[in-house]
């Protein structure tokens, strides 16, 4: 037998694509979304039968297409990328948007954050990936790609600072050590865009 799947609810509010949504099991009755109209919005799921959420709060401040987005593991922040080349720390209970991210040089196209929440990487337009500590401040600043980076993404694994990147140069790049990134596994494949655990 077939499950059948029925559409519960629609949530609307942005005014542009949705390019993200986010889940945390932290908080299972939050979702985040982010948006080409350059906002991300948090929405409360109520799972009633007149409306399956709603709306909670708009997360205003990038001033171009928010292209990526993470929720800490606690589920207290999210951090977002954007086409204005920067990422932003939000604090999620108010909306307040508490570190901006400033040092890459083109659209920042993905973001991750580490399973202890002490690390965040990124990766843009400009070729390079930077490793992060949660006030902001660029740690690392990694060349390795050839083309754009696509995407990054940290292990799932606890205390883990290991990363994996994608780059529009086709190389998928295993991180063990941001100081010995250069030295890390890369594998060729036919164009990856998306690596998602």
């Amino acid at each position: 037998m077939t499950e059948v799947l029925v559409l519960r609810g629609t949530l609307e509010g942005h005014n542009g694509w949705v390019t993200r949504l986010v889940t945390t099991p932290s908080n299972p009755d939050l979702l985040l979304s982010a948006s080409r109209d350059k906002t991300l919005i948090t929405w409360q799921l109520t799972r009633d039968e007149q409306s399956y959420g709603y709306p909670k709060r708009a997360l205003k401040g990038h001033s171009h297409i928010v292209s990526d987005a993470v929720i800490s593991p606690d589920g207290a922040f999210a951090i977002s990328s954007s086409w204005d080349k920067t990422l932003r720390l939000w604090k999620l209970e108010t909306g307040e948007s508490v570190s901006r991210f400033v040092g890459h040089e083109g659209d920042v196209l993905s973001v991750s954050i580490s399973s202890n929440s002490r690390h965040i990487v990124s990766g843009s337009r400009d070729k390079t990936i930077k490793v992060w500590n949660t006030v902001g401040d660029c740690v690392h600043t990694l060349k390795s790609h050839n083309d754009w980076v696509s995407t990054v993404k940290f292990f799932p694994t606890s205390e883990s600072t290991n990363f994996l990147s994608v780059g529009w140069d086709k190389v998928v790049k295993v991180c063990f050590s941001p100081s010995n990134y250069s030295k890390g596994l890369a594998q060729r494949f036919d164009f990856l865009q998306r690596f998602r655990f």
